[in-house]
């Protein structure tokens, strides 16, 4: 194990940009719109469908996350950390959290309609709000009392960091078994998307098929258009990232010099997965009666042709 390496990369700066602070400002806007948004719709939810409560707790995922997001734009915006070490190494942490967490509930939606689909369901809900209420309490207790401490307390440990600077603790990938933990990480999302992705092509493909002309009288047909959602922001925001990732761990383990547009690149695409705070927004859009007027539209527009 390379353990006694310890000036591998530890120069490695991502360069300055002011693209960090733009898409952050955008994140940040975009992702308290879309929380103070599906507030007013969450009122008029079934609290015991499997689904409401997921989408409960990706408000809460979104929330935490957003409630870091000023720490962010305050270092890039001065280029200094002032809040200390322990302080940087739980801001880093959380979006990754926020990412995997966002992740976890798309798949728990999305599974949860395929169930809907494939054994021809009105709803897939809990016995009792109680029982809703417990299951997320108990994710919740394990991530609050197990993860995130386990996570940070982990955190950049190897290695000497600048108080000063913060979010840059790559030397941590010198080490052979995070090296291997990133690894079956990426591979692990990548699948699961892939195999969420065709389940999801399938169904749409075999409602087309039996639906052709009703389809847009059917109320499965906007719940799994709504899943497009949720599977292009898992696309557009996650995959990239995972992608990149392969890349950016074999570049950073095998080289002892560093390179700073790697670094930055690697920068630019983590924070684009924090874009996935919009799901909040397009799921109130994508409910939005102007929305299905226009997918109507457009869809007697195909016919015609």
């Amino acid at each position: 194990m390379p353990g006694h390496n310890t000036s591998r990369n530890s120069s490695c700066d991502p360069l300055v940009t002011s693209h960090l602070i733009s898409l952050y400002f955008i994140v940040l806007i975009g992702g308290l719109v879309g929380v103070i948004s599906i507030l007013f719709l969450l009122v008029k939810m079934n609290t015991r469908s499997v689904t409401t409560m997921a989408v409960i707790n990706l408000v809460v995922v979104h929330s935490v996350f957003l409630l870091t997001v000023p720490f962010r734009l305050t270092y890039l915006i001065k280029e200094t950390w002032i809040f200390g070490l322990p302080f940087c190494k739980f801001v880093s942490a959380m979006l990754h959290i926020h990412m995997y967490l966002t992740f976890l509930f798309y798949v728990v939606i999305l599974v949860t309609r395929y169930l809907i689909f494939f054994k021809r369901k009105d709803k897939v809900e809990f016995y009792r709000k109680l029982h809703a209420v417990a299951a997320s309490a108990g994710l919740w207790t394990l991530v609050i009392v197990i993860v995130v401490p386990l996570v940070v307390s982990r955190y950049g440990i190897h290695e000497e960091y600048n108080e000063k600077h913060c979010f840059k603790f790559h030397k941590e990938l010198a080490y052979t078994y995070v090296k291997v933990i990133n690894y079956m990480i990426v591979i692990f999302v990548i699948a699961i998307a892939v195999i969420l992705l065709v389940f999801q092509v399938f169904i749409i493909m075999l409602m087309v098929q039996k639906l052709r002309h009703s389809l847009l009288s059917h109320q499965e047909f906007w719940a799994q258009l709504k899943n497009l959602f949720f599977i292009g922001v898992i696309l557009v925001c996650f995959l990239p990232y995972q992608f990149f990732r392969i890349y950016y761990l074999n570049v950073v383990t095998h080289s002892n010099t560093c390179n700073s547009k790697i670094a930055f690149y690697n920068e630019i695409f983590l924070s684009v997965t924090a874009i996935s705070c919009y799901d909040l927004l397009l799921f109130v859009f994508g409910g939005s009666h102007w929305f299905k007027q226009k997918i109507i539209d457009l869809w007697n527009c195909v016919l015609c042709r």
